[in-house]
């Protein structure tokens, strides 16, 4: 079941909203204020969130902005503003939709479903194209995350970073100053030996056997080589 996060001052018509999207089958928590709307919207997890612009305390456009500097769910607007102005500064500060009132509640919900529809799709095609398999490794490029054999390993940033562009480039021999500029470029005074700590330390999380590597291996004089 979808969970959804509605943020509106007015108690009925906040009501009357979840009941409507109840009967669906959605999952509906209410805030009353921006500030506690917004706190809730980054602790926890909602697929999507249907946001009021003149709330007590941080308005609708502040909540917007940061929820979507956080995270990649649908927000909509809802609001009795009716000038082209709000509309836009909404949907540029990454709303997906801006409702006006007076609506029907029917209405809201099939825009709701609209959304969360085009949500899944895109996440659907994303996933494919940001997940790389090769070796028992699952590499999520949109969350950053590695998984060896179904179990979640952490890698630092710059260890995930050299990891990808190494898998990204199978059975090419890399040098370390092609590694080191692509994945640290002037961050680190150029000193190349930290390609060499990056590659060890991946190999103790990605190989057997670190001490004989299979997968990630030096070429003698020339760089590394990811065997796929």
């Amino acid at each position: 079941m979808k969970k959804i996060l509605l943020i509106e001052d007015d108690v009925s018509i906040a009501e009357l909203q979840r009941d409507y999207l109840e009967i669906d089958d959605f999952i509906v928590n209410i805030q009353h204020t921006g500030d506690a709307g917004l706190q809730q919207a980054l602790q926890k997890n909602y697929d999507l969130i249907i946001l009021d612009i003149m709330l007590p305390g941080v308005n609708g456009f502040e909540i917007c902005k940061q929820i979507r500097a956080a995270k990649d769910i649908p927000i909509l607007i809802v609001s009795a503003k009716k000038e082209d102005i709000d509309k836009i500064r909404g949907l540029g500060l990454g709303a997906d939709d801006y409702i006006t009132k007076p609506f029907s509640p029917s209405e809201l919900v099939a825009r709701v479903k609209a959304h969360l529809a085009r949500y899944d799709r895109l996440a659907g095609n994303q996933s494919k194209m940001n997940t790389v398999f090769v070796h028992g490794i699952s590499i999520d490029k949109a969350s950053r995350k590695v998984h060896i054999h179904g179990s979640e390993v952490p890698f630092t940033t710059k260890e995930f970073d050299l990891l990808l562009f190494l898998v990204m480039h199978p059975n090419q021999v890399l040098s370390k100053e092609q590694l080191y500029e692509s994945n640290w470029g002037m961050e680190s005074a150029a000193d190349v030996s930290t390609v060499t700590v990056h590659i060890r330390k991946l190999r103790e999380k990605i190989e057997r056997d670190p001490a004989h590597p299979k997968y990630l291996e030096t070429v003698w004089g020339a760089g590394y080589r990811f065997n796929v």
